[in-house]
């Protein structure tokens, strides 16, 4: 019991912890950085104010420069070579390998565009019959687990609140499965605001709301 309380423990602060470290790394280098810029080129000495946190901002920044500069470059002929090379190259190194690969799988598998996860909202019944909960589609269950089921299944994700990027998997019937109008967006505000914060319903027409927003003019 104590084992699986500290697995679980782990796999909540492992990747957190990662992650406050990789940024911690990259603030330093910025701060490092910005230390080889003549003072009179400072931000504070340009502007005569100081900035709050300026090196956090500037690390975001760079953060989504970059980003952006690598989309470019991956999505043209010469980009995809050198993202093989470097996949046939990682490929070739066994720990790192397996986490690469899956880290690889789950991210497309999330942000295709033509992929179904996370692209619906689903009303199910859960934890029992009679109480509902929201959760969204990740996939369509086919193979050994629709074969052995006997029938349909979906895939879902029912995220914790306030704290939506954890959860669990259930595999639902599909005949169970009611899907909502609502967006994503609108879902993860209903769970992080506990429920306080729900979309509008009846949806407005973008067009009727257009014209509602629209100023009233005199004649």
């Amino acid at each position: 019991m104590l084992r699986r309380y500290l697995i679980a423990g782990l796999l909540v602060w492992l990747p957190l912890g990662v992650t406050l470290l990789v940024f911690k790394l990259l603030v330093g280098l910025v701060e490092e950085l910005i230390d080889l810029v003549p003072m009179q080129y400072h931000p504070e000495t340009l502007l005569g104010i100081e900035i709050p946190y300026f090196n956090v901002l500037l690390t975001v920044i760079a953060m989504f420069v970059v980003t952006v500069a690598t989309g470019l470059i991956v999505t043209n002929f010469f980009g995809r070579k050198l993202v093989k090379l470097w996949e046939s190259i990682l490929g070739r190194i066994p720990v790192v390998r397996s986490i690469y690969q899956s880290a690889k799988q789950i991210a497309e598998t999330v942000f295709s565009s033509t992929g179904k996860s996370f692209r619906k909202v689903l009303l199910i019944e859960y934890p029992r019959k009679g109480l509902y909960t929201l959760a969204f589609q990740t996939g369509n269950s086919a193979g050994e687990v629709q074969a052995k089921a006997g029938e349909e299944v979906t895939t879902v994700f029912i995220p914790t609140t306030p704290n939506p990027t954890s959860g669990f998997i259930i595999l639902v019937p599909t005949k169970d499965v009611i899907e909502l109008d609502m967006d994503v967006d609108e879902a993860l505000k209903m769970v992080i605001s506990l429920g306080m914060v729900e979309p509008q319903w009846p949806r407005v027409p973008e067009s009727l709301e257009s014209t509602e927003n629209k100023p009233d003019t005199v004649a």
